[in-house]
Formats: C-alpha cells, structure tokens, sequence
C-alpha cells in the first residue's frame, strides 16, 4: 500500500511538472455553470415560550474592610 501511494505521488508530480513546462496542455473548450436551485415556501415553525420573571435591583450599603499594614522585612 505504501508503494501504491509512491508511485501515484510520483505520477502526479510528474504530470504537474509537465504541465508546468507546457509539454502538457489541457485547453477548456466549454465554461462552467453552478446548477440553477429555486427555493419556495417554507414556514419557520412557532414556540409558546414561558420564562420566569428576574428582578435586578441595587441596594446601598456599608462594608467594614479591614485595615492592612505593611512592613518591610529586615534584611
């Protein structure tokens, strides 16, 4: 299996390479075309959602916060 996929990479990059250098050609003769799709109709389906009810409110208060104190450490 390994040297199938050898080969076969060897065998595309000779065929690019060919390419590359014109020995090669391959001319389009014909354009391409995207196929033409139509969409009609449809309907988005409906819910009935219930949701609780969030009250967000703020309230003022004081908060004790601890005094802290540094000292440098001797050296």
């Amino acid at each position: 299996m390994r040297a199938f996929l050898g080969i076969l990479g060897l065998l595309v990059l000779v065929v690019a390479a060919l390419m590359i250098f014109q020995v090669i050609g391959i001319p389009q003769t014909q354009q391409g075309a995207l196929p033409q799709v139509k969409i009609e109709g449809g309907q988005v389906p409906k819910f009935d959602v219930e949701v609780g009810k969030v009250d967000v409110g703020t309230v003022n208060r004081t908060v004790e916060v601890p005094t802290v104190k540094l000292e440098k450490a001797a050296q």
